[in-house]
């Protein structure tokens, strides 16, 4: 009856989450969604398409006539949702707007789900409610951008995995819902190899795991690649913009963000799409190997365009619609959601961290190290002109492995999170950075945040003397 009980409190808990997470996003989306800009016109141009029946696809004028032309440089994913929305209720700013604050919702509410699996009921209420009402994310529901359906879907195959209590079954399912996530942002595929925790503590049965796991993951994705081996000028697994974005990350004048490639860069002489990506993926490998060191050193500030700040959101909206956005509420508006995303990357860095002086053994002092080591680098961090948080983004990705005695306890939960973490810091270090990438990774970082400075795990000594004094009471 306690049970049935408890899940009844926690269902009514996941409903108001959603509710509480919604309202802001339905107000900031309705009030301020504008105009798709950036790659939000190409996502919506891609919608419209689809739902008009005329696929992935635009337009070329050839000898004065229109002729149709498919179209891949942009993973379909999301563009593919919209439309199934926009067939549905018409295509229109008001329907992409709703959609999005409903997806933000789901973000919390999953993010919420799946800590529950790795941290204590109020710890997991913790981390859903800090994505729920995370300033970032709620004006995020007002752009017709990727990422947080990226991540509903990312977390969502987390959360099924881990939730089955079928390990293998688990495996399927969530690796399903990878190659589904993969179509929307394609390194949700490098997640699959983390469902190795999943396979038991056996290495021969790990590695068969997570050979599954990506074998599966690609099957939502082989048809599309079928289609655009059919259709493009050659094979392209989900998009054609891998080498554009490597490019970006390494020609002579990158700075480690977006910089806008022309073909007096390198590539003159392209005409399809598969062959430009080619080109520049051909062009970034020379410039890395002339240069390999001009490249490494480029890595800090690539992380440092992606974890130090967060201000796209605002600046998406005041280039949709400036009158909105006066100087002053957008200096505001960054300086606040970038004050929250800094805390709460702070927070998540204690994320695998126990607190040492719960602890009266000898082992604390190894978490004191860490709790020192956590704390120099949130010092560096915001003495600085400008705070620099990228370090405390990789340390969060790092400490919660490192095998020291008496640390909290690490479930597959928190390991598969943490792969999306570790994967979006490599990835970004070695493309390029832009603050909108680490939007996909909040909800890990909010639950490495609710994670925080938990209790140690204890000795095999002290859990059998505890399991011990359960028995005689």
């Amino acid at each position: 009856m306690n049970r049935l009980g408890g899940e009844r409190r926690e269902t009514a808990f996941g409903t108001l989450l959603f509710v509480v997470a919604l309202v802001p996003r339905l107000f900031a989306a309705l009030a301020y969604a504008g105009e798709p800009v950036w790659d939000g016109h190409y996502y919506d141009y891609g919608a419209r398409r689809i739902a008009a029946g005329l696929g992935y696809s635009d337009d070329r004028t050839v000898a004065g006539h229109l002729v149709w032309h498919p179209w891949c440089h942009y993973p379909v994913g999301y563009s593919a949702f919209l439309a199934l929305c926009y067939r549905v209720l018409g295509a229109s700013q008001s329907v992409a707007a709703v959609v999005n604050a409903l997806v933000g919702a789901a973000v919390a509410v999953v993010t919420w789900a799946l800590a529950r699996w790795a941290l204590s009921s109020a710890r997991a209420r913790g981390a859903g409610l800090i994505v729920a009402l995370h300033p970032g994310l709620i004006l995020y529901a007002a752009l017709v951008m990727t990422e947080p359906l990226a991540a509903l879907l990312t977390l969502s195959a987390f959360w099924l995995a881990v939730r089955d209590a079928h390990a293998f079954r688990g495996i399927v399912v969530g690796s399903l819902v990878l190659g589904v996530a993969a179509l929307v942002r394609p390194q949700a595929l490098l997640c699959a190899p983390f469902m190795a925790v999943l396979g038991g503590n056996r290495a021969p049965a790990r590695l068969r795991a997570a050979l599954a796991a990506c074998l599966v993951a690609l099957v939502p994705v082989l048809p599309w690649t079928a289609r655009n081996c059919r259709v493009m000028d050659g094979c392209a697994l989900v998009s054609t913009n891998t080498g554009w974005n490597l490019a970006i990350g390494s020609f002579p004048r990158a700075t480690g963000r977006f910089e806008t490639l022309r073909s007096s860069d390198g590539c003159r002489d392209v005409t399809g799409q598969v062959q430009q990506d080619r080109c520049w993926f051909r062009y970034a490998l020379g410039q890395i190997a002339a240069r390999p060191m001009r490249w490494l050193a480029l890595m800090p500030a690539k992380l440092g365009y992606t974890f130090d700040h967060e201000s796209f959101a605002v600046e998406y909206l005041h280039e949709a619609r400036p009158d909105a956005w006066p100087e002053p509420k957008r200096v505001l508006a960054r300086g606040i959601t970038s004050l929250v995303h800094r805390l709460v990357l702070a927070a998540a860095a204690l994320g695998g961290i126990a607190f040492p002086l719960a602890r009266r053994a000898r082992p604390w002092t190894a978490q004191g190290v860490l709790l020192v080591v956590t704390a120099l680098l949130g010092v560096i961090a915001f003495t600085r002109d400008s705070p620099t948080l990228w370090p405390v983004a990789v340390w969060a990705a790092v400490a919660p492995w490192l095998p020291v005695p008496g640390r909290p306890k690490f479930s597959p939960a928190l390991a598969l999170a943490l792969g999306l973490l570790g994967t979006t810091i490599a990835t970004h270090a070695i493309f390029f950075g832009e603050d909108r990438y680490h939007v996909i990774v909040t909800p890990v970082v909010a639950i490495l945040a609710a994670a925080a400075l938990r209790p140690p795990r204890p000795s095999p000594e002290r859990a059998a003397a505890l399991a011990a004094s359960r028995s005689r009471g």
